[in-house]
């Protein structure tokens, strides 16, 4: 069964916005200057990023007040960061002050992000997010919360605790899009969730991460095309590639031996289903050795050049039209520049091609 969105010409655009890095406030100022000038060059959405630097919220909120149109999503609220009841009370607020423009993002992160930085184990991460969408719907729901699960009981048993409904009113509708990478994450996303943020993702080979989204999708009695799929790529016109192609050859060298552990790295993992299984475990290999400059030199070449949308114009229109063709319902782009005029230069030139390419479908 194949379900993709081959003929949809409602292809939207996204950025990200903030870096999970800096808090200078400076960082703000260019964070919010870019953002603005992008929604008027049509950009569709912003997703705020939280890894062990800034958090996805007070970035958005800060966003919220200066943009009238963009949707406004949180690319990803850390499930194990926050109780769950929080994290409907914050997504219940950022929707009311963005006028429902907002889309609660989550995901699990990793291992050594949890159980090192957040104190929590890394213990059965999908039960535990399966709890924390029931718990978050059943606030949005105007709900008592009450729940009995293997990773949050609500209200607490013995103590003094009674179930509560949050004192914001409902919105049942909020929708929630999950970052995924795993087989059994990407089929609980196809289960359940409103979206899905995907990386490590080639439309060469789509399947790698879709056949497992729809196989959710269709467990819970829908499609695929029930669900919007958003993925990222960095973009750059230029006539020649190769110097842009090296230079994003330490990132990704970074994602594959980093972004994890040895043991566990769910993007090292998605690389390798999706045709690169041996240059996926040199370069995590390499990494781990402490070899960074050889683990990046270890990057073919095709893994950036299916991941990133670098050269003519004409070479990214093809590529923008296979993004499409695998069904992607959000193109998140990451402009290159010498500095913001150019990299809105780039991003203003992605988005026209995007939205011309819906007009030929």
């Amino acid at each position: 069964m194949n379900d993709m969105a081959e003929t949809d010409p409602s292809m939207q655009t996204a950025i990200g916005a903030g870096g999970a890095g800096s808090g200078g406030s400076r960082d703000y100022d260019r964070t919010l200057a870019f953002a603005v000038e992008a929604e008027k060059l049509g950009v569709d959405q912003a997703w705020t990023a939280e890894a062990w630097g800034l958090d996805a919220v007070s970035t958005l909120a800060f966003l919220a007040g200066h943009l009238k149109h963009m949707t406004l999503g949180t690319g990803i609220m850390q499930v194990s960061a926050r109780a769950p009841s929080m994290t409907a009370m914050t997504a219940l607020s950022l929707a009311a002050l963005t006028g429902d423009r907002f889309i609660l993002g989550l995901g699990n992160s990793g291992p050594q992000v949890v159980e090192g930085l957040q104190g929590e184990r890394f213990y059965k991460p999908l039960s535990r997010m399966r709890e924390v969408i029931e718990i978050v719907r059943m606030a949005c729901r105007g709900e008592k919360l009450e729940h009995r699960g293997e990773h949050y009981v609500l209200p607490r048993p013995g103590g003094e605790g009674k179930a509560l409904r949050l004192a914001q009113p409902p919105n049942p509708d909020l929708p929630i899009w999950l970052a995924t990478l795993s087989p059994r994450a990407l089929e609980l996303t196809g289960e359940l969730a409103d979206g899905w943020l995907g990386t490590s993702f080639t439309p060469e080979r789509a399947e790698a991460h879709l056949e497992h989204l729809r196989r959710g999708a269709e467990k819970a009695g829908r499609s695929l095309a029930d669900l919007t799929l958003c993925v990222g790529a960095a973009v750059a016109f230029t006539d020649d590639p190769e110097p842009f192609v090296q230079r994003a050859k330490p990132q990704m060298a970074f994602t594959l031996g980093a972004m994890g552990s040895a043991r566990t790295n769910f993007y090292n993992d998605a690389y390798k289903r999706s045709g690169f299984e041996d240059a996926a475990i040199e370069v995590q290999r390499l990494w781990v050795a402490g070899k960074r400059e050889e683990a990046a030199k270890a990057v073919p070449d095709a893994m950036i050049d299916q991941t990133c949308l670098f050269g003519s114009e004409a070479h990214i229109a093809r590529r923008i039209a296979l993004y499409r063709k695998a069904g992607i319902g959000v193109l998140r782009l990451d402009p290159h520049g010498e500095n913001s005029s150019d990299r809105l230069d780039t991003l203003g030139r992605a988005v026209a091609l995007v939205k011309s390419s819906g007009e030929q479908v």
